[in-house]
């Protein structure tokens, strides 16, 4: 359990920090991280933090599929998280 936590809370501040490196570089027009990877970051755990990150740095708020798509997947890993504490958690 313990080790479920720290990787939530390793991947989720590397979700943060992929849209605030990507904000950067868009703004200096340089190389951008591809949205397949933050997609991955999100879909590995850190949709929190990339959810985060986007409304801190103002970052693909404007993408219909990154405004719905995030939270979907959070809301979906959320459900999964709920169901496994629930089914392999003793005396529940």
């Amino acid at each position: 359990m313990i080790f479920l936590a720290a990787y939530l809370l390793i991947i989720n501040i590397v979700g943060f920090a992929v849209m605030g490196i990507d904000k950067k570089r868009a703004i200096r027009g340089a190389w951008r991280i591809s949205e397949a990877s933050l997609f991955l970051t999100a879909l590995l755990g850190g949709a929190l933090g990339c959810i985060i990150g986007m409304q801190h740095f103002r970052h693909k708020t404007k993408h219909w599929y990154f405004k719905y798509g995030m939270p979907a997947i959070f809301l979906a890993q959320a459900a999964l998280l709920m169901f496994l504490l629930r089914t392999f958690t003793p005396g529940s």
